[in-house]
């Protein structure tokens, strides 16, 4: 795909952070745009801000990525108004914060559900149209901590090592069969969204404090520079795109350090992690 200019791009989580940026971004080359949120606010605001950009044409959907029968239903109806799809991009994620021995089932679920699912849900029912299209691209957002485990992050980190598992072998797939869809697997460091402020912890960790160390001292990157990071990333038709300075570093020393790294983030981590909340 060298070329985005009346492409038709599906964006998941559409209604804030990279999910915003990158809307505007490919309202900006030309692209066509189906965008979906459970956040109907965002998601207008964002519609606002691509009609304002000259966006070539936009559909907006309230969408939770984790029901199954809803995303079918969408696919069909954005195949239908568009007439086929060129990208997919799912981009909508939740976190959830806590020791794996403190995290609740239904917070478990949650957060499978969005983060794996929601992505299965969006390849799998985009795909044949992508194929169908004969230029497209499937681009699904891991993490940084889809390359590298966290202590606190035990759930994120499996739907994000899921995602990456997945998209990897998708790729593979499609490289054998010879179809003309590119797939491309983001593992975003640090960026400057509300994903911390919006996450769910469990009951013995201290929210606010887990969303400034986020919001302060690990989000250094705008939403708009890791959006065109990735847009680059999908014209280079790259397997893997790595969004941050500290994506980099972080991945290659773990590479570096083989195994060992886990001891190491260990060792450390009592620096740098908030204190546990006060249950009372």
């Amino acid at each position: 795909m060298k070329s985005l200019k009346d492409k038709v791009v599906v964006i998941t989580g559409a209604g804030s952070g990279i999910g915003r940026a990158l809307a505007l971004n490919l309202a900006g080359k030309g692209a066509r745009l189906a965008l979906s949120d459970v956040d109907e606010a965002g998601l207008a605001e964002t519609v606002r801000l691509v009609t304002e950009a000259g966006v070539a044409k936009v559909r907006s959907d309230r969408l939770d990525v984790a029901d199954r029968d809803a995303f079918s239903r969408y696919a069909l109806d954005v195949v239908e108004d568009f007439g086929g799809v060129n990208v997919v991009i799912n981009n909508a994620g939740v976190a959830l914060s806590g020791d794996f021995n403190d995290l609740e089932y239904s917070d478990m679920d949650w957060i499978t559900g969005v983060n794996f699912w929601g992505v299965v849900h969006g390849t799998k029912e985009f795909l044949p149209h992508i194929i169908a299209s004969g230029d497209g691209h499937v681009v699904n957002i891991s993490s940084l901590f889809g390359l590298v485990s966290m202590p606190g992050q035990s759930m994120y980190n499996a739907s994000k090592y899921a995602v990456r598992g997945l998209t990897e072998a998708l790729r593979e797939e499609m490289l054998i069969a010879k179809h003309p869809v590119g797939v491309t697997a983001v593992h975003p460091g640090g960026i400057k969204t509300a994903i911390a402020r919006n996450a769910r912890v469990s009951a013995k960790e201290d929210k606010t404090a887990t969303a400034e160390l986020f919001d302060k001292k690990l989000a250094k990157m705008t939403p708009d520079k890791a959006a065109e990071i990735i847009v680059n990333g999908i014209l280079k038709n790259k397997a893997r795109v790595l969004v941050g300075l500290d994506a980099h570093l972080i991945h290659t020393a773990a590479k570096l350090a083989g195994s060992r790294y886990q001891d190491v983030i260990a060792l450390g981590a009592g620096k740098v992690l908030p204190a546990k909340a006060k249950i009372v």
